[in-house]
C-alpha cells in the first residue's frame, strides 16, 4: 500500500499543507474531502509524480499500479475493440480477448466492438475510459471528480462498480451522497493538514466539529492561565522578595506550547432575495415544443404549471434536451410550438453556462454584483461578495482572471442582488464543494418563490424537488411527485436494460410468478433477511454505543488533563495521558471492528435487495 511521510507543499509563500501522512491499508476505499483550493488534486498530482513535494517522502511498492480515471474524452480509433486496445501494454498487443473481457464486464455486447468510441453516449464513453484503465490492471484508483458532467444513470452505474472494485480507491467528489454510497473511510484537508477516520462525510464533519469544539474549550483555558501568569509576572517582578518568583513564572510561560486561534476556512454561505407577489401561479407553460428542425424534436408537448413556493425539476441522461427546455422556458430560445406563460409580477434570476460567458472579462467582480441590482451601495455589494467567497480586496479582482468555479459563484451572486420569484438553476452543484452545495440547497429550500432546476445530483432532487420533467424512453414527460416517488412507480428504463445487458440476463431465465406467489415470496424473503440481520443490527449497535462512550470519556479526560497540566501535576498528567492513549486504542479498535460488521450487514443487504428486486 502507498505511504505518505510528512508530506508538505508550498506555491511560494503560499503553505498548501504541511507534515501530512497516511498509510493506506488493503481494501480501502477513501473520499477525500476539503473545501476547494485546500490541495486535494494537488496530492493526487504528488502521489502521481506529475507534481514535486518540498518535504517528506511517499513510498510506493514495487509494481503496484496507479490508475487515474480521465475526465476528458479523446479517442483516437475507429472502433471499440481498437481504442481500448491502445492501453495494453507494449508485451501484451495481441491480447484481444482480455480487452473483450473487461468490455463485455462493463456493459458492451458483441456488436458494440466494431462501433466507433464517438458513437456511444456520455455515461458509454466513460466506461470506455474506464475500460482503457482497467486493462492496465491498476491495484489502486485516483479518481478526481469522476462525477463532474455525468448524468444520473451513468452515475448509479459508476457508485454500483466501484463498491465492488477489488482494489484501493481515492476519491475526490462534490457529491456527497455518491461519496458516502461508495467509501469506507473519509479523509480531509483542513488548516494544512490531514486527517482521516473510518465512516462517511457526516461523522467525519461532526468529528471535526467536536475537536475544534474542544481546541476553543483547551485554548480558552490556557489563555486564562497566561493571563494569569502575565498579571503576576507585571506585578512582582519588580519587587526584590518576589522576583525570584516572578523569574519562575517566567520560565513557565516561556515553556508553554502555545495553542493557535484556529483559523476557519471561507465557506459559501446566502439567500435568494425574495421579490413579493400576489400571484399563486407563477408561470404557465402548455403543449411546449421545440428541435433545432422539424426533424430533431427534443421534446414535444410539454405542460405544466409552475404555483409558488414549488420546485421542479428537470433530470435524464446527458444530450437529451434537459438545458434546451429550460433554456425555452427562460425564452433564450424559441419554442416551435405552445405557450409560456409569465404572471405580470414574475421576475426570473436565471444561473446557467450560457449566462456565466456572458460575465465581462473587463469587469471586477464587484461591477458585476452591481449589474443585477445598480441600487444597491458598496456595502451591501461588498457583503455578497463576500457570501460568495470573495471577501475584501478579493472582490475588486478581474473576471478575466477567475477559475470556472469563481465564476460560477460570481453568477450566483449576482442572482442574490436581484429581487426575484423564480430560480431558473441549470447544475448549480457543479464547481461547489460539499459546504458549498449544503448551502445552497439550504438556499433553495428556505426561497419563498419557485425554481426549476436541471441537475445529476440525486440527493439535491430528494431535497428540494417536489415535481419533475423526466426525459427517457426518447421523450420528455411531466411525473407529478418527488424523486423516489418516480423511482419507485417508474424507474430508470435505460437502467434496467443495461442490468439485463451487464448480467447476460434473458427474459425467459426470470421465473413466471403471480401476484398471490410473488406475494408470498418477497414476504418470505424479508422475514428471512430481518433474521439473518438482527444480529449484525446488533452489534453495529453496540458498537456504536461502547465508540460514544469512549469518546465522551476521552473528552472529559482532556479537560482534566488540560487541568493538571496548567496545575503543573506532573503524576496527574502521565496517568491521565495513559488513560487517554488507553481508550483512543479502544476507540480505534471498535471502529475497526464496526467497518467489518457495517460491511458485512451492507453486503448482505444489497443481497437482500436484489433479490426483491428480482421478483
Amino acid at each position: 500500500m502507498i505511504q505518505l511521510t510528512n508530506i508538505s507543499k508550498r506555491y511560494g509563500t503560499q503553505e498548501l499543507f504541511n507534515d501530512v501522512n497516511l498509510r493506506m491499508n488493503s481494501g480501502q476505499r477513501i473520499g477525500l474531502v476539503g473545501r476547494n483550493g485546500t490541495g486535494k488534486s494537488t496530492l493526487f498530482k504528488l502521489i502521481l509524480g506529475e507534481e514535486f513535494y518540498d518535504d517528506g517522502e511517499i513510498s510506493i511498492p514495487k509494481n503496484y499500479k496507479i490508475g487515474t480515471l480521465k475526465q476528458h474524452l479523446e479517442f483516437h480509433e475507429k472502433t471499440l475493440v481498437d481504442e481500448v486496445s491502445l492501453s495494453l501494454a507494449d508485451d501484451d498487443k495481441f491480447s484481444v480477448y482480455k480487452v473483450e473481457k473487461i468490455l463485455f464486464g462493463l456493459g458492451f455486447v458483441q456488436e458494440d466492438l466494431e462501433k466507433s468510441p464517438l458513437s456511444f453516449s456520455g455515461g458509454y464513453q466513460i466506461r470506455i475510459n474506464l475500460a482503457k484503465l482497467l486493462i492496465t490492471e491498476p491495484n489502486m484508483l485516483l479518481l478526481d471528480e469522476p462525477t463532474n458532467y455525468l448524468d444520473i444513470l451513468s452515475l448509479r452505474w459508476l457508485k454500483s462498480f466501484l463498491r465492488s472494485f477489488d482494489g484501493e480507491v481515492i476519491l475526490i467528489t462534490h457529491d456527497r451522497n455518491f461519496m458516502d454510497a461508495v467509501t469506507t473511510h473519509t479523509m480531509g484537508l483542513t488548516r494544512r493538514t490531514l486527517s482521516i477516520i473510518a465512516g462517511d462525510t457526516h461523522k467525519f464533519y461532526q468529528q471535526l466539529k467536536d475537536d475544534e469544539e474542544l481546541y476553543e474549550k483547551q485554548k480558552i483555558s490556557q489563555d486564562k492561565k497566561v493571563k494569569e501568569l502575565e498579571e503576576f509576572i507585571a506585578k512582582n517582578k519588580a519587587r526584590a522578595s518576589t522576583a525570584a518568583q516572578a523569574q519562575s513564572k517566567v520560565k513557565l510561560l516561556e515553556k508553554m506550547d502555545r495553542m493557535d486561534t484556529l483559523g476557519f476556512d471561507n465557506t459559501l454561505k446566502f439567500n435568494f432575495n425574495f421579490k413579493d407577489t400576489p400571484a399563486k401561479v407563477l408561470l404557465d407553460i402548455k403543449d411546449l415544443s421545440f428541435g433545432y428542425t422539424s426533424d430533431t424534436i427534443l421534446f414535444k408537448d410539454i405542460s405544466f404549471t409552475l404555483k409558488k413556493g414549488e420546485v421542479l425539476g428537470i433530470i435524464g441522461k446527458n444530450g437529451k434536451g434537459k438545458s434546451t427546455l429550460l433554456n425555452t422556458i427562460a425564452k433564450e430560445l424559441t419554442a416551435l410550438s405552445g405557450i409560456i406563460d409569465y404572471h405580470g409580477t414574475t421576475a426570473v434570476g436565471h444561473f446557467g453556462q450560457t449566462n456565466i460567458s456572458h460575465l465581462n472579462p473587463k469587469n471586477t467582480i464587484m461591477d458585476e454584483i452591481y449589474l443585477g441590482n445598480s441600487k444597491l451601495v458598496e456595502s451591501t455589494v461588498r457583503n455578497i461578495c463576500g457570501s460568495m467567497m470573495f471577501p475584501g480586496e478579493t472582490a475588486k479582482k478581474k473576471i478575466s482572471l477567475l477559475s470556472g468555479g469563481e465564476k460560477s459563484r460570481v453568477m450566483l451572486g449576482q442572482i442574490i442582488a436581484r429581487e426575484v420569484n423564480i430560480l431558473f438553476l441549470d447544475e448549480p452543484t457543479n464547481h461547489l464543494d460539499m459546504d458549498s452545495i449544503d448551502s445552497l440547497t439550504q438556499a433553495i429550500k428556505n426561497f419563498d418563490g419557485s425554481s426549476i432546476i436541471v441537475t445529476h445530483s440525486e440527493e439535491l432532487l430528494r431535497q428540494v424537488c417536489d415535481r419533475l420533467i423526466v426525459f427517457a424512453k426518447d421523450k420528455a414527460e411531466y411525473f407529478d411527485g418527488n424523486y423516489d416517488e418516480f423511482l419507485e412507480k417508474i424507474g430508470w428504463e435505460e437502467e434496467s436494460e443495461s442490468e439485463v445487458k451487464d448480467n447476460a440476463i434473458k427474459a425467459d431465465d426470470i421465473p413466471k410468478v403471480n401476484k398471490k406467489e410473488n406475494k408470498k415470496l418477497r414476504s418470505a424473503i424479508i422475514q428471512e433477511r430481518s433474521k439473518t440481520t438482527s444480529p449484525l443490527k446488533k452489534e453495529v449497535e453496540k458498537l456504536e454505543n461502547i465508540i460514544m462512550k469512549n469518546e465522551e470519556l476521552v473528552e472529559v479526560l482532556h479537560k482534566e488533563l488540560m487541568e493538571a497540566s496548567n496545575k503543573n501535576d506532573n503524576s496527574k498528567v502521565i496517568e491521565l495521558s495513559r488513560d487517554v492513549t488507553k481508550y483512543e486504542k479502544e476507540i480505534e479498535e471498535s471502529f475497526e471492528k464496526l467497518e467489518v460488521t457495517q460491511t458485512k450487514l451492507d453486503d448482505i443487504l444489497e443481497e437482500y435487495e436484489s433479490k426483491l428486486k428480482g421478483l
